[in-house]
């Protein structure tokens, strides 16, 4: 069993603009807080993990398989292992996502 504690610290600069932390992990599943800028952009990219995600504030579109996805707070999403998926983030936002299998390069 493991416990993450609420704190503002441990984020760790993904790309300019995206900040990441892991916020727990188990066996089988990792949690992730994203920090995103308004303006910047993830570029596109894929991993072997699926991802399940949560909108908890701001403003994205997610690109999923070539399909463009309008996200606000509160939206939900799955990316499918190996799917190729970006964002365009037009205010400050906060995702949510868990990977699984857990993704090492995550690890704290």
């Amino acid at each position: 069993m493991s416990v993450g504690k609420a704190s503002k610290e441990g984020y760790i600069k993904a790309i300019e603009g995206i900040e990441r932390k892991t916020l727990v992990h188990g066996v089988r599943t990792l949690l992730t807080e994203f920090k995103l800028e308004g303006g910047k952009t993830l570029p596109m990219h894929n991993h072997p993990q699926e991802q399940t995600g949560y909108l908890a504030a701001g403003h994205i579109a997610l690109t999923i398989g070539g399909v463009e996805h309008d996200i606000m707070p509160g939206d939900a999403w799955t990316i499918p292992a190996d799917v190729v998926h970006g964002a365009r983030i037009f205010e400050n936002s906060v995702a949510i996502e868990v990977f699984s299998p857990i993704r090492e390069d995550y690890l704290p």
